[in-house]
């Protein structure tokens, strides 16, 4: 270009970024990679294969290993044989290992990014200036929560074998948020990555060999679907996380329930961009475009649903329209293009076909001009501006460089609209007022919140989702503790042995039992309540006499306490403060009522008094531990590299269902019970199914300790019948399962129709220090919502 035109126009000339080394790697393998299991590179099962092409091209890059269920076999195999050992290292030789491979990727960085590119289409800025740099932070961070794991996660054991699978949009970067922190925590892994973009992973597994990772630490098996499906359901994996779409994260739920498995999720997203009349619109276009456009909007938490003000829609859509007009598109490795290639022809074909059916729906359509290579796969910018909320481009994701936009008067309406989805990964709100924007943050039902910002990620701070947008935390300390599980070897510190006190020894308490009450009620809403099905079921000693009838619930009676529940909204904006004030106010009018609950235990479970009068003792015990939890549960400012700050903020899951187990009916409600309050949320309990009258009991100190109605509901019946309902009702966040083992499979999968978080632990042992009195409990009880905050002069 002559230098005058080129004065006059201000276009960016070509910037590219030589692939040579990247090529000559690959070349190195003679385009053929196998599978990492072991420390060594290996065929797969009959040499099957299948080609990883170039995106921006469509040329084929190398011939990646197709894995098998034998070779899942051999790789968990080697992970478990590995695990010991490498926990036995201690905090420090795993930091150590981690610290090494954090220098190793960072020596590479430049082959990392070149690599990354040519196998996913992102421009080579993206993936050299946020990619590889990310990727080391979580090395170096992780390295450090190895070295603390003892002192953060006391009384705390690596889950052990951890089967891990990864998408397509940022392969590297989701790598390392998965393996560093398992790794740090002590587990071993066995990872698949995406069938698009394995090199990376590949290349990660040869610096795992480079640094002296310990054999069979890392196994990384490559494979579509079916490769991934092996190891989720595999027998030897003990924790599965997945990072992928929300129909295939129903898919391993339904999968796994009922295996003991843990689990965490990361699933899609339609995530709000709200800007208000007042925000600095100039900037917050910017933002959009980093948003939706980054990574050729292959984001889950992309800005991908505008809400603008109405005052200032008009003039933000001009901008948008004249901002996307101007990206430039084009080949990846140039360092000024903005936008790559979509991953590849099928995603390509998916993105063209929604945007299609929005068109025929009516809905307006503005693409930016698409001047790309003829070879490859693109997709210009495009904008639906003025869709309305109902809208399918409005509802569901897209995975693509589409935005979608809506108008709103009031924060009121900005917060409906914004919560107006079935997911809740992340959002954005633009606003020159601090208190708007705060207030509009801590309203959006998201995981991660941007303020006047998008897109802040950093090790220090965890990511993840709330409703369909999945559960669970990858960075940050609550991102570590999920690779790690509550130590079950022996426990001396329980605070009860039925052992020694001759459980089987009934005897009837001193003095006259009170009456029994013949026609115990439900409790919803805060008031006593007929059931609807007008049945009833006996309560029987273990002597077999009648000691009093329940009611027997039905659907209907429990979708009156969900809506009761749902309803309770106050005390979840209570502060903490405030509950833990009405949770000792509970232990205060329960301790009045020691000797009757005591002897109702000796009654219905054959205790002799002492141990009732322990189990009640206890239940009072678990009572005040978590009023006193409840203002001291605080969130965090995390040290991110970040003008400005990161603000974790612990929230309540919402309506909790909560199902008992039959021993230890009074303590066994209680220890369950309490923390879910401590911590904000509202709970429809079905009680011991045995012994239900001891929660029929509560109902007086409930109504007298200034519980508000409907954030403590009881339903008596038949788990069998009920549980069910409770865990696939719609409006309910969470379940909470300490019964029967023989209800957790069919528990977790009632769960999969809003991907609602569960807990299910047939072995909760209340007695138990480590059980029943953990922070542990506090992080099943929240959410963890982060608020990026910048600010300067």
């Amino acid at each position: 270009m002559d230098p005058n035109e080129a004065m006059e126009t201000l276009e960016w000339g070509p910037a590219p970024e030589t692939d040579t080394d990247a090529r000559a790697w690959i070349e190195g393998h003679e385009g053929r990679f196998g599978l990492y299991i072991n420390g060594k590179w290996q065929n797969s099962e009959g040499d099957v294969r299948f080609d990883s092409r170039n995106p921006a091209t469509g040329e084929i890059l190398a011939s990646i290993a197709q894995g098998s269920a034998s070779d899942v076999d051999a790789a968990v195999a080697a992970a478990r044989k590995a695990q010991g050992k490498w926990e036995g290292l201690g905090e420090s030789g795993r930091a150590r290992h981690l610290y090494a491979l954090a220098r190793a990727i960072q020596k590479q960085s430049r082959l990392f990014a070149t690599v990354e590119t040519l196998d996913n289409g992102k421009p080579i800025r993206e993936t050299r200036d946020i990619d590889v740099p990310l990727v080391v932070r979580h090395f170096f961070h992780h390295a450090g929560w190895a070295r603390l794991r003892n002192t953060k996660a006391p009384n705390m054991e690596p889950w052990g074998v951890c089967g891990q699978v990864i998408p397509w949009n940022f392969p590297l970067l989701m790598l390392a948020w998965k393996i560093a922190p398992a790794l740090a925590a002590g587990n071993t892994v066995v990872l698949k990555p995406a069938e698009y973009t394995s090199l990376s992973a590949l290349l990660f597994a040869e610096t795992c060999n480079q640094v002296g990772l310990p054999p069979g630490v890392v196994n990384i098996v490559t494979g579509d679907g079916r490769t991934g499906a092996s190891i989720v359901e595999h027998d030897g994996v003990d924790k599965v996380a997945f990072t992928g779409s929300t129909e295939v994260g129903r898919i391993i739920r339904k999968a796994i329930a009922g295996s003991g498995k843990g689990l965490t999720l990361e699933l899609g997203g339609k995530s709000p961009y709200i800007i208000f009349e007042d925000a600095d619109i100039d900037s917050a276009v910017e933002g959009l475009v980093d948003a939706i456009w980054f990574n050729q909007g292959q984001v889950c938490c992309a800005g991908s649903r505008l809400l603008v003000q109405e005052s200032v829609a008009e003039i933000v859509h001009a901008k948008i329209e004249a901002r996307m007009s101007k990206l430039r598109i084009g080949n990846p490795m140039d360092k000024s293009v903005d936008m790559g290639a979509i991953v590849d022809e099928v995603q390509l074909i998916e993105i063209r076909g929604k945007c299609d059916a929005a068109e025929a729906e009516g809905n307006r359509r503005i693409s930016a001009p698409l001047n790309a290579p003829k070879d490859g796969w693109w997709f210009p910018p495009t904008f639906f501006p003025d869709v309305a909320p109902s809208s399918t481009i409005a509802q569901e994701e897209v995975f693509g460089p589409v935005l979608v936009s809506m108008t709103f008067r009031s924060p009121t309406e900005a917060i409906a609209l914004a919560n107006n989805t079935r997911y809740g990964l992340a959002g954005s709100v633009w606003s020159q007022d601090v208190d708007t924007a705060i207030e509009i943050a801590r309203n959006i039902q998201a995981g991660v919140i941007w303020i006047n910002c998008t897109n802040q990620f950093d090790a220090a701070a965890g990511f993840g989702g709330y409703r369909e947008s999945g559960f669970g935390r990858e960075g940050g300390l609550e991102g570590f503790r999920a690779y790690l599980r509550p130590s079950h070897a022996h426990d001396a510190s329980k605070v009860h042995d039925f052992s020694s006190r001759g459980i089987g020894d009934v005897r009837e308490p001193e003095g006259t039992l009170p009456p029994l009450d013949q026609t115990a009620k439900l409790y919803i809403g805060g008031k006593q309540v007929r059931p609807d099905g007008g049945y009833s079921l006996e309560v029987r000693s273990p002597s077999n006499e009648v000691e009093g009838l329940v009611g027997r619930g039905n659907r209907k009676d429990m979708r009156n306490a969900v809506e009761a529940a749902s309803k309770a909204t106050t005390w979840s904006k209570m502060s903490g403060h405030a509950r833990s004030q009405v949770l000792w106010y509970l232990a205060e009018n329960m301790q009045q009522r020691a000797i009757g609950l005591s002897a109702r235990i000796s009654a219905l479970t054959g205790a002799s008094p002492e141990d009732a009068l322990h189990e009640v003792e206890q239940a009072l015990d678990r009572w005040t531990y978590w009023a006193s939890w409840a203002d001291k549960h605080d969130g965090a400012v995390h040290d991110a590299p970040f003008h400005g700050l990161v603000v974790a903020l612990h929230e309540p899951v919402g309506v909790s269902g909560l199902i008992c187990p039959d021993e230890n009916p009074l303590l066994g409600l209680i220890a369950l019970a309490a923390p879910l309050l401590a911590a904000g949320n509202r709970i429809v309990a079905l009680p011991s199914e045995s012994a239900p009258l001891l929660a029929t009991d509560l109902y007086q100190v409930l109504e007298t300790s200034d519980v508000p109605a409907g954030t403590f509901n009881i339903i008596t019946g038949l788990h069998t019948e009920l549980a069910p309902v409770l865990a696939s009702h719609d409006d309910v966040q969470m379940i909470w399962h300490a019964g029967s083992s023989s209800l957790s499979e069919d528990i977790e999968v009632a769960t999969v129709g809003n991907m609602k978080r569960s807990w299910t632990s047939p072995h909760f042992d209340p007695w138990s220090i480590k059980d029943s009195m953990s922070e542990h409990m506090l992080q099943h009880a929240t959410h963890v919502k982060n608020i990026w905050i910048p600010h300067g002069i």
